[in-house]
């Protein structure tokens, strides 16, 4: 954080408040990680700091902080009701829409991941994260597992949004798409259901609680192998929710999932030259 004195301009407050409501888009958003937007805007040192020991830098980062959360807010709720209507009315279109939004930002985390350079651990992290949760999708998918969302279930729809948060390049989308997850808990949060967000906001704080400090430490100590690790799981995530039935159903239809795909693909590349733009 360049500068920890509580006073800001109006300008600076509006541009905060601005920042926090893309943080909170890419929060929601489908294959765009709020933690990567930190990153972008500059915050994600703080933000760490903050939750990983807020008593020592409560009063030097909270004033910063306090109209990023406020933008973080109106951007989630804000997108949260739009989404679980798309996903609702057009499911395989939605999500086409979003893998195309996380293959366009597979250049971008691969950049990121690779920032403190690649060893052969790097590899070995990411070839053994995306094994294991391809096995993991995949065996639920072969053996029929049919969740049913409730408080438990909720509460892990709370602990992978807080992870993609805290964790650079993670969308917890990704996670929760494969598990039929994701559009109820969106739909939930855009209409303030109590039964879907006490247990999320529960499965939020204690996540952050307990892995904030955890996290910061591994990305410091070990950042290459963490976030190859990231990479993996991302991919086999996003390679487990391609609607396959859905794009085989006409021509028309797979036209109209391969255009979305790649409207997608270069929304997420334009973003992500925007995003070089803003850190250069």
């Amino acid at each position: 954080m360049e500068n920890t004195r509580s006073g800001q301009s109006p300008i600076q407050i509006f541009m905060r408040v601005f920042q926090g409501a893309l943080i909170g888009l890419g929060a929601v958003l489908p294959g765009i990680s709020g933690g990567v937007l930190c990153v972008v805007f500059g915050i994600y040192k703080p933000v760490m700091e903050l939750l990983s020991n807020p008593i020592k830098h409560f009063r030097t980062h909270v004033p910063r902080l306090i109209p990023v959360i406020i933008g973080m807010g109106i951007g989630f709720l804000g997108v949260a009701n739009l989404l679980s209507f798309f996903l609702d009315r057009y499911p395989d279109q939605s999500v086409c829409l979003f893998i195309g939004l996380i293959t366009g930002m597979l250049p971008s985390l691969w950049r990121e991941a690779g920032e403190q350079g690649r060893t052969r651990g790097s590899y070995v992290a990411m070839a053994a994260a995306f094994i294991i949760v391809t096995v993991l999708l995949a065996s639920l998918n072969i053996f029929s597992v049919r969740i049913e969302p409730g408080f438990g279930w909720y509460l892990f729809c709370g602990f992978c949004l807080a992870l993609s948060v805290i964790a650079p390049g993670m969308s917890f989308s990704t996670l929760l798409m494969p598990l039929g997850l994701y559009t109820p808990f969106v739909d939930g949060i855009g209409h303030l259901d109590m039964g879907v967000c006490i247990p999320g906001g529960i499965g939020a704080l204690v996540t952050v609680i307990c892995l904030a400090k955890a996290v910061n430490s591994l990305f410091e100590n070990c950042y290459s192998l963490a976030f190859h690790a990231i990479v993996g799981i991302v991919v086999a995530a996003t390679v487990m929710i391609i609607p396959i039935g859905g794009m085989t159903a006409s021509a028309a239809s797979f036209i109209i999932d391969i255009l979305l795909f790649i409207i997608g693909v270069m929304a997420a590349l334009l973003l992500d030259r925007f995003n070089q733009r803003v850190m250069s």
